[in-house]
């Protein structure tokens, strides 16, 4: 989240009222298709309980840090997807612990509160830090910048390894399933992202960012607060972190798909 923050100016959040039209569509896909979705899948495939809270976590989480990326590679516009990044992101202070608790509070005791603290600590307190640095430090962050999004990527790919890695027996049991579930997560938050911004008249462009920013999900929160406020107390084990980390892996390869299908297209069409 850091590394994330580096990349913001307070310019960025500005920049909202330029593109209030794909900002919106995008926050209402982000916190309202990619959670119910999370909800329907996690019923649909009759997941146990931890990795049905899991599911549900990891698609009420904001769009992941990875968007940008993919958004730069599918020609699409960068500078909305930070914009969506950051909103997002902001805005899951409370819609992520709120969203949760509504959802899966039925299921399993969920302490909104403790949620919503443990998102301040892990997304706004760097996020804003990096901010600040980037404002007051700006010729110290631009010899970070080059680097801080890798090492983000990095720790954020040996997080998630770590937590299969220690759970791979439990991933094994239910593997067809939760795979499947987790990938239907991410490839209807693409197709319905972009369909409803073509719906909405979006121009190409901004329809693939939004596709990209509601199709993919800022995973690595997902595990943190997994790891921390739906641990088993019978086994000490938080197998609701599993979705989340598989998440990760799955929209990430989802994404690469998706933006060198379009790039393929656009090479293909007449300039």
């Amino acid at each position: 989240m850091l590394g994330m923050g580096v990349t913001l100016t307070l310019e960025d959040f500005k920049a909202v009222r330029t593109m209030p039209k794909p900002v919106m569509i995008g926050f209402v896909g982000q916190y309202t298709v990619m959670p119910l979705l999370g909800w329907l899948l996690g019923k649909a495939f009759g997941l146990p309980t931890e990795y049905a809270v899991g599911l549900v976590l990891v698609a009420c989480c904001p769009g992941g840090t990875a968007s940008n990326v993919v958004t730069f590679i599918a020609r699409a516009d960068v500078c909305l997807s930070v914009v969506m990044t950051a909103c997002s992101t902001l805005a899951a202070m409370v819609m992520t612990p709120l969203l949760t608790a509504m959802l899966v509070g039925e299921r399993v005791p969920v302490d909104a509160f403790g949620l919503f603290k443990s998102t301040v600590q892990v997304v706004f307190i760097p996020v804003a830090l990096g901010v600040v640095l980037n404002r007051f430090f700006p010729r110290t962050v631009k010899k970070l910048l080059p680097i801080a999004p890798l090492i983000s990527v990095i720790v954020i790919a040996l997080i998630c390894a770590c937590i299969i890695g220690l759970r791979v027996e439990e991933v094994k049991a239910s593997a067809g399933k939760l795979l499947a579930a987790v990938a239907l997560l991410h490839l209807g938050g693409f197709a319905l992202g972009y369909s409803l911004s073509r719906l909405m008249k979006l121009p190409e462009k901004r329809s693939r960012t939004v596709s990209i920013e509601v199709g993919m999900q800022n995973s690595g929160l997902g595990v943190v607060l997994a790891n921390k406020h739906f641990v088993n107390p019978a086994t000490g084990v938080a197998l609701a972190a599993v979705p989340c980390a598989i998440s990760a892996v799955m929209h990430s390869i989802i994404g690469s798909i998706c933006a060198a299908y379009w790039r393929w297209r656009d090479g293909r069409e007449p300039q």
